[in-house]
Formats: C-alpha cells, structure tokens, sequence
C-alpha cells in the first residue's frame, strides 16, 4: 500500500500531458494547450500585458519570452470575463465561443470530407491545419498569416495564386491589425508592396513569371527563427 500514493501521482501527470490535436469530443480551454508533436509550438488562450482580453494563438513552447506568430481573433478579441473555449465541430470547423457561447472567430473550409477521424492539429511547423482521414489537410493557419513567417513556409505574395498579406500589430501590447502591410501588389504580379493604410510607401519588383512567394529559409533548421512586420 506505500507505493499506492506513487501510483495515484504518476497516473495523473500521464493524464495531464499534453495533446497536439482537437476533435469533436475534445474542444480547448482555457487552462489546457496544445503542444505539437516534437514540442516545438504551443497554441492556447493568452491575454496581454493591462489587457483582460483574451485571444487563441501559437507561440514557441521552449524559448524564453513568449513569442506570438498567429492569432486566431486578433481583430475580435474575447471581451467577457471567462475566456470561453476552442471547438472543432463534427462538420470540420474550428469555432471560438465566449463564455456566453457566441461565436467569436471560425474557420470556412467548405469540405464535404468530414467524418470521424478528422481532427484539427497543431503541427511542428507552426501550422494548425484541419486534417481529414486521407491526410488532406482541408485548411490551415499558413493561409490566414497575421504578422509572422515561420521557416520553411511558402507566403503566397501573387495575386494569380491566393495573394496574403503580412499585417504588423498596432503595439506591443495590441495584436489588432495596424494600417502597416505587405504583399503582392494587387492589380499585378510585377511587384511586392509594402503600405500604410492605402497608400504604398515601399516597392520591390518581383520576378515577371506566372507566379511567386516568399520563403525564409534557416541554415541550420532552427525553428526558432521568424520575419515579422513590426509596427
């Protein structure tokens, strides 16, 4: 019976682990994270330094600082006391309530390949996609960038194939977007553009072929490693 205390402990720390996926019977709250696979990213409820609002978003799990490279509801931040929660709906979704269950953000996929082993993972890139039973992965958080490119990511910055912008925070505090952007130029593909508000106020051409993107690429594969717009 003396080992049985030893026991109790070790069976509830293996509970306590945590999981790189959410399903339907698994939603995110606001004590809990998600840890990729390799523990390289975490994604999880956060709030700011004098802020009490709450947001969803991926950081580095192991380096010192928390470091931000995606926010889910930068622009519509939880505002109720509780933080709410993070589902994945049986229709293949990933939906942010408040406390009072309003939705708050949710992704589109518009896939009929929903089923039972679909689940939304946190992957040691960096990207939380929504991945289905053949291994497709029906959406992902690479398509939707806020301010940050990680390594090894393909930042579409033509207009021909899905054009996203890179969009710096107000402050450091303030994740909402600023008027500070940059990406392909929208009425071509001859161009990168970075702008305040409407107005462009630095331009770089591009190379003139059917299309092109932006990748930054690490030496030694650190993931560690990122280009941000800064405000």
């Amino acid at each position: 019976m003396a080992y049985l205390p030893i026991f109790i402990f070790l069976f509830m720390v293996v509970l306590c682990q945590s999981d790189d996926r959410l399903t339907p019977a698994k939603p995110l709250l606001p004590s809990e994270v998600l840890i990729s696979d390799g523990g390289v990213f975490a994604l999880g409820f956060f709030s700011l330094k004098n802020s009490s609002s709450s947001y969803v978003g991926i950081w580095y799990n192991n380096i010192p600082g928390r470091t931000y490279v995606w926010i889910a509801n930068r622009d519509n931040p939880i505002t109720t006391n509780l933080p709410g929660k993070l589902v994945f709906t049986n229709s293949s979704d990933l939906v942010l309530l408040d406390s009072t269950g309003r939705t708050i953000w949710m992704t589109t996929n518009n896939s009929t390949t929903g089923g039972g082993e679909t689940a939304s993972i946190l992957l040691d890139s960096g990207n939380l996609v929504i991945r289905s039973p053949n291994g497709t992965d029906i959406w992902q958080s690479f398509n939707y960038p806020t301010d940050t490119v990680v390594p090894n990511v393909n930042f579409s910055l033509s207009v021909a194939y899905g054009a996203t912008r890179l969009v710096a925070w107000k402050g450091p505090d303030d994740p909402s977007s600023s008027d500070f952007s940059l990406g392909g130029d929208p009425s071509s593909d001859l161009q990168i553009v970075a702008w305040n508000g409407t107005q462009p106020y630095w331009r770089r051409a591009a190379w003139g072929g059917n299309g092109y993107y932006l990748q930054l690429t690490v030496p030694d594969g650190s993931p560690s490693i990122r280009l941000t717009l800064d405000f």
